[in-house]
């Protein structure tokens, strides 16, 4: 298993995919200097940048935390079996993701508590899965955290004119409404308390209710900033937007607080899309920020 420890909750590592996703450097993050790419070059290569296609790598994956005696998921995915006709990249995908949670020691009904950090197209696939003809929660005995700002944000019935518009189709009706309908999410509101090492607050920018765990347990400190950083550049770049966020001006203030916050508590920094070794430790450099060291996971370019 790919597994730390922080204090007293583990963290594992289970992927669903990783590799490219068909986005430049230039498209993925626009606001990003071209030189920056080249000067982080050496180490973005192969992890997050492929140096032939010059296309960004990412990992679509699940934290799995254990806390409390409870088992916790902190987003899941893109899922299968989903029709996304303008995210094509993941459109109907088979994945042995579910597989792959159970190597780690996770079936569907062992699964507490279901984070969404936020109900993009890619952090709350497995909510859901087909049983005949109809989506059914994946995980029946979870309770799904999810922040009502992005609850009403992406539900079409309010009819909110998106910046990602087209590109969420189908995901709040397949992966987050069956889910509420059955009586299983909590919709919170400002900040959540989930147990004595973990906590919710809202982090907007990339959507309204994007929010970011807060792992506290012993000396060990931990951030899951889910899509407020999408490439390790961002921290060199704290500015730079990917192209997904709704509220640009706020993302940004946000990263920058969020970065902030881990450089002067030396809080590891979990990314929800890092491929390499998966989260990071940040330190202050004049107006930004620089990587002082990594996580031990294993990063996917090395497995087999």
């Amino acid at each position: 298993m790919d597994t730390i420890t922080l204090g007293d909750v583990t963290v594992t590592r289970v992927r669903e995919y990783y590799g490219p996703v068909d986005l430049t450097p230039e498209a993925f993050i626009p606001q990003s200097p071209a030189e920056a790419w080249e000067t982080h070059r050496s180490w973005l290569v192969p992890d997050f940048l492929d140096a032939e296609t010059n296309i960004v790598n990412s990992a679509i994956q699940t934290w799995v935390l254990r806390s409390e005696g409870k088992t916790i998921l902190v987003d899941t995915g893109v899922g299968n079996h989903k029709e996304r006709p303008y995210a094509p990249v993941w459109s109907r995908l088979n994945t042995g993701f579910l597989g792959s949670l159970a190597r780690a020691g996770v079936r569907p009904e062992d699964v507490d508590i279901v984070v969404n950090t936020h109900l993009h197209v890619d952090h709350v696939g497995w909510n859901t899965c087909l049983d005949g003809r109809t989506w059914v929660p994946t995980f029946p005995n979870a309770t799904y955290l999810m922040a009502k700002a992005d609850f009403d944000y992406w539900n079409p019935a309010n009819e909110i004119e998106t910046l990602l518009g087209r590109g969420n189709q189908n995901v709040f009706e397949d992966s987050v409404a069956p889910v509420h309908a059955a009586g299983l999410t909590h919709l919170w509101e400002d900040s959540h308390r989930i147990d004595g090492n973990l906590s919710l607050d809202l982090a907007p920018g990339h959507t309204p209710g994007s929010s970011v765990l807060r792992l506290e347990s012993g000396s060990d400190r931990a951030l899951f900033v889910g899509d407020l950083v999408h490439s390790p550049l961002q921290i060199h770049e704290p500015d730079a937007n990917s192209c997904f966020c709704e509220d640009p001006a706020e993302a940004r203030a946000t990263r920058r607080k969020l970065l902030g916050s881990a450089a002067d508590t030396n809080a590891l920094v979990f990314p929800a899309h890092l491929g390499g070794h998966g989260a990071a430790e940040v330190v202050r450099e004049g107006e930004a920020f620089a990587i002082k060291g990594w996580a031990p996971f294993a990063p996917y370019t090395e497995q087999a």
